[in-house]
């Protein structure tokens, strides 16, 4: 019977992240497409679109990115293409691998615990109960959904630290496979950057806690598991020092946030300002000082990031509020998980045995906010603070396991019942929320449009010497190199430059060049134009509907053709020159 409930339960994980995935998310946005169009390079050149040969960090758009996720997607985009399915399939299969790898980590974590616990009238050992639940409630998490269905690299951090985990919980009770769980955790941080800073000191907890179980440690096994972490650990530190491994990092990081001196600067004058209406000595103008700098700023900074990790408002409540982290109007967990979520907390921590169990996952939580802690809006940043959800969903099951064996017949039957009618009724509300409202909400978000953009200038690009496409949304190349597709040699570091009246200097490829119409805006478009060059413009620009109504096109051009977003709203415009009306050129103007 568990294992006909754990195929279920990983059918149902399966269904969740793969239905539709070409679909919902409405489309592939730029860091997508980037994996694909690395992958693609990769599977062309042997490089990277930079010309870098299997490097062990990617140069991206505006960053240097972890490795294995674009290498896990070669496979993929050399079957499908540079798809959704080419580039969101490794996400997706990490994230039922995880849901799986969950289930053998509390099993084995509470594998002492032997106690029957009857349900439906067949009975589970109490780990095998525990176990379950925490597979069925990762499985239907928002939060994990989120990240399983897009082209993340977060759902396959999770899942090696998952099994990492648990071949570490292996080998204190075999003496075997410590250099396998080495291998896994070891390879986290290659696959995001937040396990960087999470792993070392997740590491040290695990020897501190299972300090014991190192000291029968056989030969062979530390001779194998130190030379995976030499492995693993050396090409690490070379691309540190060379600063790929960290320039994101400083760049988002508190630490480094530009208006630090600023702030201080600012409340240091306010004080100024005060002392010189109210009085006050030299003492206050050294408290002043002390209260007021920017290390006082990175404090307050992080100590607010670590409570809004922790925040109902960010748990429950609103989410992420960009939409590709979270739905609007939803929380990274179910409402009503709230409620085992605390219960299992006090009942899981309060309770005097399993105390290994209880500084893990107690390390654990603290452990895995400390990367978003560390950076600029990062309190409320799902990715960044996503390593704490494995914690988050053990003591949900727990509070669930609690009431199930711990609470007297029927008070607990009736209790657990009406906890899964709310829980139901939470699922189906998101479901309805995610196929249906959310496409629509997040379609911006998602960069949609662009697709339609690139194939539709495809088709007519034989009646232009010159096309340009607006950068008012976002940088459009990578979403050229991609749909066209380019062949990576034409690399984006090789675009050409040129300058083009009214335009100013923009970046080339081929026909195509990027950037934007400039000062005199699209409504003076037509003095700039010639009857060869074509002009996407963002709706942004225009201002108007021309969807709905397209005489409103401005004085000496013609609407070629508009993209709508899956919402019917205008996204892009195509204008070119209208040779039937007459307009003064820019420079018969100047």
């Amino acid at each position: 019977m568990n294992k006909i409930i754990l195929i279920l339960i990983l059918l149902l994980a399966s269904f969740l992240r793969l239905w539709k995935l070409d679909q919902v998310p409405v489309s592939l946005f730029s860091d997508e497409l980037d994996v694909g169009y690395q992958a693609y390079s990769i599977i062309k050149t042997g490089r990277d679109y930079s010309g870098n040969f299997l490097p062990l960090h990617f140069a991206s758009l505006a960053e240097f990115r972890t490795p294995l996720y674009i290498y896990a997607s070669v496979p993929t985009v050399a079957v499908f293409g540079i798809t959704p399915y080419g580039v969101r399939l490794p996400a997706a299969i990490f994230g039922i691998l995880g849901v799986y790898g969950i289930y053998l980590l509390v099993n084995e974590l509470f594998k002492g615990l032997d106690e029957k616990v009857k349900i439906f009238h067949t009975q589970f050992t109490s780990h095998q109960t525990l176990a379950l639940l925490s597979a069925f409630f990762l499985a239907i998490s928002p939060w994990h959904i989120q990240y399983s269905r897009a082209s993340f690299e977060v759902t396959m951090m999770i899942t090696f630290l998952i099994f990492g985990l648990y071949f570490f919980l292996k080998y204190t009770k075999t003496g075997k496979a410590l250099w396998l769980s080495a291998l896994l955790l070891g390879l986290t941080p290659w696959v995001y950057s937040t396990a960087k800073l999470f792993i070392p000191f997740f590491v040290l907890v695990l020897i501190t806690i299972w300090r014991k179980s190192f000291a029968g440690l056989k030969k062979l096994e530390l001779i194998k598991t130190i030379i995976v972490i030499l492995f693993l650990a050396i090409p690490m530190v070379f691309v540190t020092l060379k600063g790929q491994a960290g320039n994101r990092f400083s760049y988002i990081s508190v630490f480094t946030d530009p208006t630090l001196e600023t702030d201080a600067d600012y409340e240091r004058l306010v004080d100024s300002k005060m002392r010189q209406v109210y009085g006050g000595g030299p003492l206050s103008k050294v408290a002043s000082g002390l209260i007021h700098n920017k290390y006082s700023i990175i404090f307050s900074e992080i100590s607010g990031n670590l409570l809004s990790s922790f925040s109902t408002d960010f748990l429950f409540t609103r989410g992420d509020i960009n939409l590709r982290h979270s739905i609007e109007g939803m929380g990274q967990f179910y409402r009503v998980e709230f409620l085992m979520l605390i219960f299992g907390a006090i009942v899981f921590f309060s309770d005097s045995q399993n105390k290994n169990n209880k500084y893990l996952m107690l390390s654990w939580l603290v452990i895995a906010v400390l990367p978003a802690a560390l950076t600029r809006g990062g309190g409320t940043h799902a990715t960044r603070s996503i390593l704490m959800l494995p914690p988050l969903i053990f003591l949900i099951s727990y509070g669930v396991y609690f009431v199930i064996n711990d609470i007297k017949k029927p008070l607990n039957l009736v209790l657990v019942s009406g906890y899964f009618v709310m829980l139901i009724i939470n699922f189906i509300l998101y479901q309805h929320s995610y196929w249906y409202h959310n496409p629509w909400h997040s379609e911006r978000s998602w960069h949609a449009g662009y697709k339609q953009l690139v194939l539709s200038v495809k088709e007519i690009e034989a009646d232009y010497d010159k096309i340009i496409i607006t950068n008012a949304v976002e940088p459009p190349w990578i979403y050229f190199v991609s749909y066209y597709p380019f062949h990576p040699e034409k690399k984006p570091r090789d675009l050409e430059k040129e300058e083009v009246f009214g335009f100013g200097e923009l970046e080339k490829l081929d026909k195509y060049y990027f950037g934007q119409v400039g000062k005199i805006g699209v409504k003076n478009l037509a003095k700039v134009l010639d009857d060869k060059t074509l002009y996407v413009a963002a709706e942004r620009e225009v201002g108007e509907n021309l969807i709905m109504d397209p005489d409103k096109v401005y004085k000496g051009l013609t609407l070629v053709k508009s993209i709508a977003y899956p919402s019917g709203e205008p996204a892009f415009y195509f204008f070119k020159k209208d040779d039937s009306v007459e307009v003064k050129s820019l420079e018969m103007i100047n």
